[in-house]
């Protein structure tokens, strides 16, 4: 049980947390670093762990690793996933409203044999007061001008017989997370994805921007940067709406029938989500760096959340809007094939022209929000290890815009409960861990990953020593499709863990989720609660879940009251085999990166990917004069402003130059790391030797190497952070990974080099060049 004691280390406990401690683990683990020199602590663990190898079948865990992942594999149920994704979607749960599910969930895990608390955190955020989009056309009258609403938006979705959750009297209205409140009038432009390149061809076509509104369709970037470009380009308001086209093949032009009676999207369904600046700096936008706590000094909020209205839309209420511009400005056709991708409402009488909209066509917005400072609760849960200095977190965020959330993020939630309530049998079963895992419920992650980012601001020195790698699920299930984001270390335990779980949609017999998977893992980037681990702490992190689009997958009805558990339990997954599935997944990486003696992660794996970006950022450089229009998707998710016509500054010739330098460091890195996999592999398998106990010393060499070597491995990521931070937001500190500054969700490598690239500023890149060599021989130095 996790209270028990072992030889001359002690437990975990939870408790009252001191105010720069999460828990009792932290302060334990504070208090021997401060009283005790690291060679007591290494003396502490090797006499440990010596009489007790973890690998040994005396070990006081009563259970080989087997036996724990039997135990893992056959406990996660689907009827229970489906009773507590019953539980969290019965009713609304916004960040700082939800602290009755807070409470919920650290009963549920203390009952499993966790011991859990509820963690506060005083943030700065919005609750929607009024709301209103109206478009309005002038009319004379007798030589009297008036104006008169041709149309009203409801702003509401569609109440369903067949989904109690849309009946809810206190459902969520729609709104933005961190928007502002105002009321202006004006006419309005279509600005398609609202990216950055989009406003550009609005500005080289001539269009004017300045003083009008933005009707800008979801997708290509966070939301967030459509309002804050627009804002910059002297826009007063933004109205973002969901076209149909991004839906695939699954619409109803296609001939598929909507929600609830199909997997289409119901044509009233509307996206709520925050609209702060992401890829500036998440979290509480008044504490940028550190925690949220009472009596904290509060910064600004300028430049981190927008100053102009917004509003979200569903393309129902979008289309009379959208045709009010036809005629009016050149048609979307006259730009390039960025802009008529997608393009889903043309069969609805859309032309998507671009307007502005003629001088007696306005919109109105008016957008009302309550600002406050309000507590937050994340749910923290420990199972104590025998190591107090390498500590796994998994997590998952409980908050949602609406009353369900049964996809984002509440399958999440149910996952983990099961992968935590596995863990609780095994520990009945006398199991105890070899690294202590430390499970998190966030709060705040739909405004800007609140509960998770404060508490890696309050315990980053803690974390920076002890922790080993983050796990997160986000949106655990809303498609049969694996997918997962991670650093390049932790891609070889996707793929082990994976292959011993089995596909629900088996082709052929006995197929593991590997076997059906297409391998692929994509760069970390941003949108979840993994940013603060990997880009602020240096952290090795993934993310995954059954999250990726077929082309007959149902259409997931994204943060708007139809992602509810009907829907869930009708189209996303029928019977919750998937979040059984997931639970499992998630439950052996746990185990594996907490039990085997040597950390499962791979050095060579890095420095393979590092030599991909390297080659990456050169073909961006060749490719910089290049006038050619993207095709596929990556390079679509890549298409961001070049400073055309923008004056070079400094040396191409000399920056390209030191690209050689940064391969001939990546070459020396990965020789170490070659080294270090294969001392790691070697050591692995003496551990799994029996070694009789008189030979004491040959046992603690043993250890002292498997612990010089996860140190090592402890160490790699946070050789890639830069104090200074990047350009323009010192929030970010990883020079390998940040989300790209004008895509928000989508990862952008060496970040410092793409941007200086696009700004065709090489006086900044050879500046980026110096600083990412550091870090790589740094990086070398540490895993030698």
């Amino acid at each position: 049980m996790p209270t028990e004691t072992t030889p001359l280390i002690t437990t975990v406990q939870v408790g009252v947390v001191p105010r720069r401690y999460p828990h009792q683990t932290v302060r334990r683990f504070c208090s021997i670093a401060l009283s005790c020199s690291l060679l007591a602590v290494i003396a502490t663990f090797l006499w440990t762990v010596a009489f007790n190898p973890h690998s040994h079948p005396h070990h006081q865990s009563h259970l080989t690793f087997e036996e724990l992942q039997a135990i893992l594999l056959e406990t996660p149920s689907g009827e229970k996933a489906g009773e507590w994704s019953q539980y969290y979607t019965s009713g609304p749960h916004l960040a700082g409203k939800n602290l009755s599910q807070a409470e919920w969930t650290r009963d549920r895990w203390n009952e499993w044999g966790i011991k859990s608390e509820v963690v506060a955190y005083e943030t700065y955020i919005n609750y929607p007061v009024d709301h209103r989009i109206a478009l309005l056309e002038k009319s004379k009258s007798k030589g009297t001008e008036t104006w008169n609403v041709a149309f009203e938006a409801t702003l509401e979705e569609d109440v369903l017989e067949e989904d109690p959750t849309t009946a809810l009297e206190d459902r969520v209205p729609v709104f933005h997370g961190y928007s502002a409140s105002g009321n202006v009038t004006a006419q309005y432009v279509y600005v398609n994805y609202g990216t950055y390149q989009d406003f550009e061809d609005l500005v080289k076509a001539n269009i004017s921007l300045e003083g009008k509104i933005a009707l800008a369709r979801y997708g290509g970037i966070f939301r967030g940067l459509k309002v804050k470009r627009a804002q910059e380009l002297g826009m007063i308001g933004t109205v973002i709406f969901t076209d149909p086209g991004d839906d695939g093949e699954i619409t109803d032009e296609n001939g598929y029938k909507t929600y609830p009676d199909g997997p289409a999207r119901n044509p009233s369904s509307v996206q709520r989500g925050s609209v702060q600046f992401l890829s500036i700096a998440p979290g509480d936008p008044t504490t940028i760096g550190y925690p949220s706590k009472p009596g904290v000094p509060r910064q600004p909020v300028d430049g981190k959340i927008p100053s102009i209205p917004s509003l979200p839309i569903s393309y129902a209420e979008a289309i009379p809007i959208l045709k009010s511009l036809n005629g009016h400005g050149p048609k979307s056709t006259e730009f390039n094939k960025y802009w008529t991708r997608n393009q889903g409402l043309e069969y609805k009488g859309v032309e998507y022209n671009i307007g502005p909209s003629p001088e007696g066509v306005v919109l109105n917005l008016y957008n009302e929000q309550e600002y406050t400072i309000t507590p937050m609760w994340d749910v923290i849960g420990i199972i104590n290890g025998t190591i107090p200095d390498e500590v796994i977190v998994v997590g998952n965020h409980r908050d949602a815009w609406i009353a369900g959330g049964a996809g984002d993020p509440n399958s999440g939630s149910a996952v983990i409960n099961e992968a935590i309530r596995s863990f609780g049998k095994a520990l009945e079963a006398g199991w105890k861990p070899l690294r202590t895992i430390v499970f998190a419920s966030w709060d705040g992650e739909e405004y800007g990953l609140v509960g998770s980012t404060e508490w890696v601001e309050e315990y980053l020195p803690w974390l920076s020593v002890a922790n080993v790698a983050y796990i997160n699920v986000d949106v655990g299930v809303r498609s049969p499709v694996f997918s997962a984001s991670a650093a390049p270390m932790l891609n070889k335990l996707i793929y082990d863990v994976t292959a011993i779980v089995p596909s629900p949609n088996q082709t052929i017999p006995g197929q593991s989720v590997r076997d059906v998977w297409d391998g692929h893992i994509s760069t970390m980037g941003s949108g979840s609660d993994f940013t603060a681990f990997q880009d602020f702490a240096g952290i090795p992190s993934l993310d995954m879940g059954f999250g990726g689009q077929s082309k007959d997958s149902p259409v997931y009805q994204y943060h708007s009251n139809y992602d509810s558990y009907h829907w869930m339990s009708e189209f996303g997954d029928p019977g919750f085999v998937y979040h059984r599935t997931m639970a499992q997944i998630l439950a052996l990486a746990t185990a594996k990166i907490s039990e085997t003696p040597l950390v499962s992660l791979n050095a060579t794996d890095y420095a393979t990917a590092l030599k991909g970006y390297v080659t990456q950022v050169e073909e961006k450089l060749a490719s910089l004069d290049s006038d050619a229009e993207p095709t596929t998707e990556t390079e679509i998710a890549e298409f961001r402003a070049r400073a055309v016509g923008a004056a070079v500054k400094g040396d191409p010739a000399a920056f390209k130059f030191s690209l050689e330098k940064l391969h001939a460091s990546v070459a020396k890195f990965r020789e170490a790391a070659i080294e270090l996999d294969a001392k790691s592999a070697s050591l692995s398998e003496k551990a799994n030797e029996h070694i009789p106990w008189w030979k004491w010393i040959t046992k603690l060499k043993l250890l002292h190497a498997i612990r010089s070597t996860n140190t090592k491995y402890k160490k790699i990521e946070r050789a890639f952070l830069y104090e200074g931070g990047l350009d323009g937001r010192s929030w970010f500190r990883h020079v390998v990974f940040a989300p790209g500054v004008w895509t928000g969700y989508a990862g952008a490598v060496f970040p410092g080099l793409v941007e200086s690239i696009d700004n065709k500023d090489f006086v900044n890149a050879l500046k980026w060049a110096d600083i990412i060599d550091v870090c790589i021989r740094t990086a070398t130095k540490t895993v030698q």
